[in-house]
């Protein structure tokens, strides 16, 4: 189990790097655990949206996971017949409902916050190889008694920050994957060091066995047959893989490479990067403070957009 899954995040998404220098009689630094950083960051607008009312039908899915399910369907898409599910991990839960709420696209979207680190979040899945299935049951009851709520056609997997914990556990279980319809990562996608807390750059490697779950599902992103999205930033925590580095990992067994761009994204956010094949996306921002970090959550509606796009 992985030392960030305590470290890595508050429910605020205060996620940033420090590297204490350990400049005596060896020039190699000596890496510190993780601190939230002190960086004030100016140049981006980072945009936030703001809690409020939005149309349509909220429910609530309790008793299947340690937290309360919120789920939400947009006014567009009462009395519809289907629609596809978006199940979200982490952060606070009227963000993704505000997300669906302003697309165009038709979506019933699930959010549950199980808490920082990626473990806690992971946990429930790992506990019992049932839980998915239970979760999406339980979901498909409450909108089955609710009047004018569709049913659930494909499901989504979403996650920002720690929230990657939960969907790599599905991932690992076979039955579970077959389920889902396709992923976003939304600057979460980390990984041990090997030796442990020691960075690339000083001759660490990343641990595989973090990231293999989601290699064979963005080979199917490749060849269409389920949509797989992951946006970073360029924090670095330090004791632990960055997000840009494990999308490295993946490209690179992938056999995909980066091009550089130069563009606005959402909410100023500045992007840097891209790679693209087929359905699978990795896309890099520009940032290595808190704030930067923050940005990626309240994009999702942009993310989303993209995700679920013919």
């Amino acid at each position: 189990m992985h030392r960030e899954g305590v470290r890595v995040l508050t429910l605020l998404g205060v996620v940033a790097t420090t590297l204490a220098a350990a400049c005596r009689s060896t020039p190699v630094p000596r890496v510190a655990a993780q601190q939230p950083s002190p960086m004030r960051e100016t140049a981006r607008a980072h945009t936030r949206l703001s809690d409020g009312t939005d149309a349509g039908l909220s429910l609530r899915v309790e008793g299947v996971l340690p937290a309360p399910i919120e789920v939400f369907v947009p006014q567009r898409v009462v009395g519809s017949p289907r629609a596809p599910l978006v199940l979200h991990f982490m952060g606070a839960t009227w963000l993704p409902r505000r997300a669906v709420a302003s697309m165009r696209e038709r979506a019933i979207v699930a959010a549950v916050h199980l808490g920082a680190g990626s473990a806690i979040n992971a946990r429930p899945f790992a506990d019992d190889t049932t839980r998915f299935a239970a979760v999406l049951q339980a979901i498909d009851a409450q909108l089955a008694n609710t009047r004018g709520a569709p049913r659930v056609t494909d499901v989504y997997l979403s996650a920002w920050s720690a929230g990657y914990g939960a969907v790599r556990q599905v991932l690992r279980h076979p039955a579970s994957a077959a389920r889902v319809r396709g992923i976003l990562l939304m600057d979460g996608l980390h990984a041990s060091y090997r030796p442990e807390g020691t960075p690339l750059a000083n001759g660490g490697a990343i641990d595989s066995l973090d990231l293999a779950p989601f290699l064979p599902f963005a080979q199917r992103a490749i060849a269409g047959d389920v949509r797989f999205m992951i946006t970073h930033s360029e924090i670095f925590p330090g004791s632990f893989a960055s997000t840009t580095e494990t999308a490295d990992w993946l490209l690179e067994r992938l056999r995909l490479a980066r091009t550089p761009v130069l563009e606005w994204g959402p909410g100023g956010m500045q992007l840097i990067s891209q790679a693209t094949s087929g359905h699978f996306s990795v896309i890099g921002f520009a940032g290595n403070s808190a704030p930067d970090h923050v940005d990626h959550l309240h994009g999702m509606a942009a993310f989303l957009t993209r995700l679920l796009a013919p």
